[in-house]
């Protein structure tokens, strides 16, 4: 049936139904390599609208996916009909029974509030995947997720106690457990032609199936046994093509009291799999392994410092223990470590420490989605599994394999259980791509079968491996497989091509290469070889943006926290550029302006982003592309070019800011301006910044102050502070001879012409400082951030851009590198601190941190954005997500603490805060300056 006679039926059952171009391109796609656009989304809010969507289903033969969080890296959770996506409406968790330690949710429940909701009892959910902060319990459900904490609570089919299912004929089944019985209430007719097909293929089902813990792949028809019969387990795993989980019951269970983490270092991550089994027999609840390659790339994209202390070797294992005793588990602890399994042996007991080791392991696909080769890496061999014993013969194998092809990996995974993940750099981007692809996989699944292995170990086999169970089963395995699925969905209606019948390996792959577009990019993706393509497809789909990333103190993805709608997560604009890409949406098509509209260019995704989305560039490219000598937004013309017109008022602001002040001039202004009417406008100072300043008399070591435009024209009194803070620490701060600017509201509104121009003016003032080892030190981050990185994207080849890059720092940096600095003493003084989100994705806030901490303040540092960011707040139509934004983490904190000082150097966190809650706010030059220190 068409496309729309589809949707027609969906809608007129009062659905929540989606198939926009937008919708579609973002739906194509999972964690996986695989494209299959839909026809259409539909977000249920009950079980009925679930049955009506598989009626229409049925009466249009329209395959049928169900989806949660869209994190499957098998391409378990595209389709080519319909989409259930249950992340939207169906994610509740509807009741905790703390005596039976039980829960019962909804399938599109994440993991992460699962785990919240039931962590006042005393109890969690074992399952810890690594993707626990947006995985939903119902994709858990699909793929038999497991997580490193297997070792101890299991996989999720141990911990589900029941289900309430639809299978694609509409059947209502229920299945649990009774006095330690299983049951299955409805579906008679159903569950004798299960019964026949076992009784028909005993011989596979008791040989072949559940060999070692983690034979993920196929179906589990063991569980299907007449011995057995408990349908709970055998549907767990089934990826979606048996039937859909409505509500789940689910096992919950106590969370020892300690916890502490022995890593082992080895010399390479063959000795550490060899060395696994060992380990074990010392009962950790987890065994995770990890090679340097991986631990190299992190160092790569964010420095030393993301890295913790480790012990020597080029491989590790982590190894937790846990207890309800904590010196009975040091006691073990320093067994295992003394143990020699390795080259050198560390002990961790600090749980901050601890977090640090696990954040490593819990980006592990994201960071591995760049080869140590530096070349996107793919999912696709994502998670075979073999029995543990024979982990390290089977990795000396593999690395010989992947040599072999000429790729390059970094491996890690459980080892505790056999279970290796890997991405590999397969070159897609040339012409037999493909086929290297397919050759090295097919001689991967005959090395996995040769080892009595699994094809998958925890994610599922999809449409990246279904194609090649024939290399762990029999015939007569597969035979089996194929008649479990016919009794269950004759018509295969659900998740078709995934377990039987399977698409091949290398169809609907999600290819990068190089478009014609390339030709007139502005920007130089210095990390992409110069190829958008390769940029956006850096999104892999992990999902981490539709995370509240507050807890890991992140930015990332402040729209999508505050309307919780897939458009609007970092992955979902990525998805939308990859069709961009691709030829199939023009840069200007409705669908891209609308993944756009509400990214704050606050560039969180460029440092929490474990693949590093650089969304607020890909964003400029789009605006620069789009309106190129073409009519652009009104606020592209005030908002966009704010430093000139700010030099233009401040030759008369007393008059500009009486005219802003009357009733009609205000409201016509800021109507042409684009400015939404509920944003106040900041008064121009009475003298700019550059009008007061006064050298240095005497002397002190040179250091060039970059004054942005914001804080000559509105706020000078924080570069004067800077002054002050500076000459106090042995400085001579002096200016360029001229304003500069960096630009910055021209890169955020796509005027990258203009840009490239009012930058290179810039470098050329300040090379000459640069080239002398002349700190340069900025006061708005947003700015110092131009010149830290943008500036390298936007003049690729001038060397002095470089220079000047390279000499730029923020004031606690240079604080912090001064011989005898000793900040004023604030003891006592409570700061909330909002860091600007520039400041913490490009310049990093650690150094900021270490200071205030010399200070004694006492500081609590917001996570995420303030909501302003740039002109983003202030446009019409992002109001009411600027304030929601503010609202994740910002105003809250500000009304619990209404008499602690606010710290935010971002102009426009400043403006935030007085604007919402009329509150003052300064800058750290304001709070370490000997003339304006807070009162305590």
């Amino acid at each position: 049936m068409p496309a729309d006679s589809v949707t027609r039926l969906l809608r007129a059952e009062g659905l929540d139904v989606q198939d926009d171009a937008g919708t579609r391109a973002r739906y194509s796609s999972d964690a996986s390599l695989y494209r299959m656009p839909p026809i259409a989304v539909v977000r249920p809010r009950t079980t009925a609208e679930v049955a009506s969507t598989l009626a229409v289903a049925r009466e249009t033969a329209t395959p049928l996916t169900a989806r949660g969080a869209g994190t499957s890296v098998a391409g378990n959770a595209v389709g080519p009909g319909i989409v259930l996506d249950f992340s939207r409406h169906l994610n509740r968790v509807l009741s905790v029974d703390p005596e039976a330690r039980t829960a019962i949710v909804q399938p599109g429940a994440v993991q992460a509030v699962l785990q919240a909701a039931v962590a006042p009892y005393g109890v969690r959910f074992g399952p810890d995947p690594s993707t626990h902060s947006r995985c939903t319990i119902g994709g858990m459900i699909g793929n038999n997720a497991c997580g490193s904490r297997s070792l101890a609570y299991g996989r999720t089919s141990d911990n589900v106690l029941g289900l309430k299912l639809l299978t694609a004929a509409g059947e209502a089944l229920e299945t649990g457990y009774a006095d330690g019985r299983p049951y299955v209430r409805g579906g008679e007719d159903l569950l004798d032609r299960v019964r026949q097909v076992m009784r028909r293929n005993l011989a596979p089902a008791r040989t072949e199936l559940d060999r070692f813990g983690r034979q993920v792949s196929g179906y589990a028809a063991q569980h299907l046994l007449p011995e057995r019969f408990d349908l709970t387990k055998a549907l767990v795993g089934s990826e979606g093509t048996l039937a859909v989980v409505t509500e789940a019951t689910v096992r919950l269970v106590s969370d020892p009291s300690t916890r502490m983490v022995v890593a082992i270092g080895f010399e390479t991550i063959v000795a550490a799999a060899g060395a696994a089994p060992s380990v074990v027999a010392h009962g950790p609840t987890a065994c995770e392994g990890l090679d340097s390659r991986l631990v190299d790339v992190l160092r790569a994209r964010r420095g030393e410092g993301a890295v913790p202390p480790l012990p020597r070797g080029g491989a590790w294992l982590f190894v937790e223990l846990s207890g309800d005793d904590e010196q009975e588990v040091l006691d073990r602890a320093k067994r295992l470590a003394d143990a020699q399994f390795g080259l050198d042996a560390l002990v961790i007991r600090e749980p901050e420490r601890q977090a640090r080791l696990w954040r490593i392991r819990e980006d592990g696909a994201g960071l591995a989605g760049r080869s140590p080769a530096d070349l996107p890496a793919w999912p696709g061999w994502e998670d075979a599994a073999v029995p543990p014993s024979m982990l390290g013969s089977y990795l000396a194998r593999f690395d010989e394999l992947v040599d072999e092809y000429g790729l390059t990996s970094a491996p890690f995974g459980h080892f505790g259980e056999g279970c290796m993940h890997v991405r590999l750099d397969f070159p897609l981007g040339r012409p037999d791509g493909i086929s290297v692809m397919r050759s090295f996989m097919t001689d991967a699944a005959a090395l996995v079968g040769e080892f009595g292995g699994s094809l998958s170990g925890e994610h599922g086999d999809g449409r990246a491996r279904s194609e090649l169970l024939p290399h762990m089963y029999s015939p007569e395995a597969i035979a089996l497989f194929g008649a479990v699925k016919a009794a269950f969905d004759p018509d295969n209606l659900l998740n078709p091509g995934v377990l039987v019948s399977p698409d091949p390996i290398d169809a609907n792959l999600r290819l990068t290469g190089r478009f014609p577009i390339q030709r007139s990019l502005a920007l130089a993706y210095a990390h992409d070889g110069g190829d958008l393509a390769q940029a956006v497809h850096r999104c892999t789909g992990v999902g981490r943006c539709r995370a509240d990333n507050s807890g890991a103190g992140g930015v990332m993805c402040p729209s999508y926290l505050a309307t919780r709608e897939e458009k609007d997560s970092t992955r979902g604009r990525a998805r939308i550029l990859q069709e961009v890409v691709r030829g199939e949406l023009p840069w200007g098509a409705p669908a891209v302006r609308d993944a756009l509209d509400l990214c704050l260019s606050c560039k969180g995704c460029s440092s929490d982003c474990p693949t590093g989305v650089d969304m607020a560039a890909y964003k400029s490219e789009v605006l620069h592309q789009t309106y190129r000598r073409r009519l652009r937004p009104r606020s592209h013309y005030s908002l966009g070019k704010l430093p000139m017109w700010s030099r233009l008022a401040s030759r008369t602001p007393r008059l500009v800011n009486l005219l802003m002040r009357l009733p009609l001039v205000g409201r016509l202004a800021l109507w042409a301006a684009g400015v939404d009417s509920r944003r106040s406008v900041p008064a121009f100072a009475p003298r700019t910044f550059r009008r007061g300043f006064r050298a240095t008399a005497g002397g002190g070591t040179p250091v060039l102050l970059f004054v942005d435009s914001f804080s000559n024209s509105f706020d000078p009194a924080v570069a004067e502070s800077v002054v002050r803070v500076l000459e106090s620490a042995g400085y001579a701060p002096y200016l360029p001879e001229r304003q500069v600017c960096c630009g910055l509201t021209w890169i955020t509104t796509g005027q990258l012409d203009s840009a490239k121009q009012i930058l290179a003016e810039t470098v050329r003032r300040l090379a000459d400082a640069a080239r002398a080892g002349v700190p340069i030190v900025g006061v708005e981050p947003s700015c110092t951030a131009v010149l830290r990185s943008d500036v390298l994207e936007l003049l690729p080849e001038d060397r002095d851009a470089a220079l000047v890059a390279a000499s730029v720092r923020t004031l606690s940096e240079l604080l912090s590198a001064t011989d005898g600095y000793r900040p004023p003493d604030l003891a006592g003084l409570q700061v909330i601190a909002q860091p600007h989100c520039h400041h913490h994705a490009v310049l990093g806030w650690d150094a900021d941190a270490a200071l205030l901490a010399r200070t004694g303040a006492k500081v609590r540092r917001l996570a995420g954005c303030c909501g302003l960011a740039g002109n983003f707040g202030v446009e019409r139509g992002h109001y009411e997500v600027s304030v929601a934004v503010a609202e994740q983490n910002l105003l809250p904190a500000l009304d619990d603490a209404p008499n602690a000082v606010v710290l935010a150097d971002g102009f426009s966190c400043r403006t935030q805060v007085a604007d919402l809650r009329g509150r003052p706010a300064l800058h750290l030059a304001q709070l370490l300056d000997p003339k304006e220190i807070p009162h305590v």
